[in-house]
């Protein structure tokens, strides 16, 4: 679809039920959902999309800073119709979620914000993210992968046999990403600012125990801010829930649009 000057991916169940939006975290993109899309399809109409730069999506010059992604999805959401929709947003997507969640509750019956926070990304990480970013313009995303991987899953998750073919798929997707893109969307998320502003919908704050990009601290805090919101804890889960502990992670969403309905 062409959205704000870019052509975005998007996957649409189709449907008549709810529409829930989902939106992806940094590196990933709409296979993050699969388990959650599969399970929910039959009740309602699943919308997800690749940010831009990301996934299937066009690579831009510019518009990776978190308003302007948070532009594209309330662009999305009306150009298909669907207000007011579930918007749900794990990591950066829930950066794009707590902005929709203040400036256009309009749009939104409610909001799932996974492994995310209001504060700006912590001091220590953004050096660190940079040189990452510097090198794998140089010699690839292959050498970071093994990194990437333990600050995206917890150790639960990498350590499950059960989990092994889970882990290949998400270590494939790590190496066929488009790196020019990647490097655009890293440096949106680590020039974040503090959000501050109140968010007017009905709201749950998801977190992974083992998560270590955004500990479960960070995301309480994100929790206490925002009036009559819930927090659920999900086990055997760090910053990637969707795909490391799924089954919880929807019965958490369902529970959520169900207490709405």
């Amino acid at each position: 679809m062409h959205i704000n000057g870019v052509e975005l991916h998007v996957e649409d169940s189709g449907g008549s039920g709810q529409a829930v939006v989902f939106s992806h975290g940094l590196l990933w993109s709409t296979k993050m959902w699969r388990f959650q899309v599969e399970a929910l399809r039959g009740r309602f109409r699943c919308i997800a999309f690749d940010h831009r730069g990301q996934g299937r999506s066009q690579t831009t010059e510019t518009g990776y800073d978190m308003d302007s992604l948070a532009l594209d999805a309330a662009a999305l959401i009306e150009k298909l119709n669907l207000q007011p929709v579930h918007f749900v947003g794990l990591s950066m997507g829930g950066f794009v979620g707590m902005r929709l969640g203040a400036r256009r509750p309009e749009l939104l019956k409610s909001l799932s914000l996974i492994e995310t926070a209001a504060d700006s990304e912590p001091f220590l990480n953004v050096p660190k993210y940079k040189i990452m970013s510097a090198m794998s313009a140089v010699i690839g995303i292959k050498p970071f992968v093994p990194t990437v991987m333990k600050i995206m899953f917890g150790r639960s998750f990498l350590k499950d046999p059960a989990k092994a073919v889970v882990r290949e798929e998400m270590r494939g997707q790590l190496l066929g990403i488009n790196v020019p893109g990647m490097r655009k969307a890293l440096d949106g998320v680590i020039t974040r600012k503090p959000f501050t502003e109140q968010v007017r919908v009905p709201t749950i704050v998801v977190s992974g125990e083992e998560d270590a990009a955004v500990v479960p601290a960070r995301s309480r805090k994100l929790f206490e801010m925002i009036p009559g919101a819930r927090f659920v804890s999900i086990a055997k889960a760090g910053h990637t829930s969707s795909m490391e502990n799924p089954e919880a992670v929807t019965a958490a969403l369902l529970e959520h649009f169900q207490s709405l309905s």
